[in-house]
């Protein structure tokens, strides 16, 4: 079986879906469902913390008793259930408890595949992440383009029914064969409790995990009020997927050539560049607000997310043993992915109440100071390393 294309497959086939998710959804239940933006930010933020949740316990301690293939189809059929639910409810309290389940079970998926492509390459069976994981970016933005034409044609319901489709062909996808290291119930050594306390004692964890938290959070408002922002600056409705995908192209790029040019960084290195484009990123559309700025400063995702991520699985790899591999990257979805970002899109929905540019400039609250831990961690790292030389 050849890895490399099994794994580009299945990043494909979820991020597809996290195309529709991630940028649509608040929009989608502000315009299809009636809800208000602060309404939508609370649902959204709630169902965060679920996910959180779920990732930093569920996902780590079903990791130890079951394969990553299990994980994989329990987690889409689950998904698949609650979205149905979906279809006759329209009440707050009823989009909240919906909300709350897919969050628990659907981005899931996403730490379980890179928890897959982590066993992979520590089994010398992956030698590309950046490739394969371009694959999902690549998945994110077709449907983008896809999604632009239909609700322009057919308005804001039609979001909902692309990500059924989307879920069920993953769902179906998941079920064909995998690599049989991945179809293996992991073994676990009973001697050594794999613990997050002993997580946190491993070589700058602690550091590490705290940069990509601020720095995954510092999206918040993108993520929940890009789709709304563009409409407010009077972007044409049937560009506004464009615009969004900018970023996704920006994303694509940097995989493409993240194993080649930048395998040599040091992780400080990649991680201060991330945090200083997130910065010039936020600052950009605060100080513009019209579309061609707004494109512009898309490109810069591809440090502020993408470099972010690269860089931590890089650490992973290097220093994380594979026991823990489960462990680090529940906390990695959970406070980076998750918790984080449900607070500032609290935070971000009363800045954009308030004036829709403040909500981006807030998140220099957090880019900002990665930057400085960055650089900190980048200096420490290389001074053990040239001590140890």
């Amino acid at each position: 079986m050849n890895t490399q294309r099994w794994m580009g497959t299945r990043f494909f086939s979820f991020f597809l879906t996290w195309g529709i998710f991630l940028p649509y959804w608040s929009g989608w239940l502000v315009y299809a469902k009636g809800v208000t933006v602060p309404e939508a930010s609370l649902i959204m933020s709630l169902g965060l913390v679920a996910r959180g949740l779920s990732t930093l316990f569920a996902f780590p301690y079903l990791s130890e008793k079951f394969s990553s293939k299990s994980l994989l189809n329990v987690a889409g059929i689950s998904t698949l259930i609650a979205i149905l639910c979906y279809i006759p409810i329209n009440s707050f309290a009823g989009l909240l408890v919906i909300t709350i389940i897919v969050h628990i079970f659907y981005p899931t998926l996403m730490p379980a595949l890179d928890s897959a492509a982590s066993v992979l390459m520590q089994n010398n069976q992956l030698k590309h992440y950046g490739r394969s994981r371009q694959w999902g970016s690549i998945g994110f933005v077709s449907i983008g383009f896809v999604i632009t034409i239909f609700t322009g044609e057919f308005g804001d319901e039609v979001i909902l029914w692309a990500f059924l489709i989307g879920i069920i062909a993953l769902v179906g996808l998941n079920f064909l064969n995998a690599p049989d290291i991945l179809s293996k119930k992991p073994e676990v050594d009973d001697t050594e409790k794999v613990s997050m306390v002993k997580l946190f004692k491993m070589k700058h964890f602690p550091l590490v995990l705290i940069i990509v938290v601020l720095l995954q959070a510092a999206h918040a408002t993108y993520y929940n009020y890009g789709y709304i922002f563009l409409q407010d600056i009077e972007a044409p409705i049937h560009l506004i997927g464009v615009i969004l995908n900018i970023a996704v192209l920006a994303e694509i790029a940097f995989f493409f050539i993240a194993d080649k040019s930048f395998n040599r960084f040091s992780t400080g290195s990649l991680l201060t560049l991330s945090a200083l484009g997130s910065t010039v990123r936020w600052i950009l559309v605060f100080a513009f607000p019209n579309v061609i700025v707004f494109c512009i400063a898309q490109v810069l995702h591809a440090f502020s997310f993408a470099m972010a991520h690269y860089a931590f699985m890089k650490y992973l790899t290097a220093h994380i043993p594979l026991a823990y591999i489960s462990r680090a990257q529940g906390m990695y979805s959970a406070f980076a992915m998750s918790w984080s970002t449900g607070v500032f899109t609290v935070l971000g929905g009363y800045l954009y109440e308030i004036e829709p540019r403040f909500a981006f400039i807030g998140m220099v609250v957090c880019s900002l100071p990665a930057m400085v831990i960055a650089m900190i961690y980048r200096r420490l790292d290389t001074g053990l390393k040239a001590r140890v030389n």
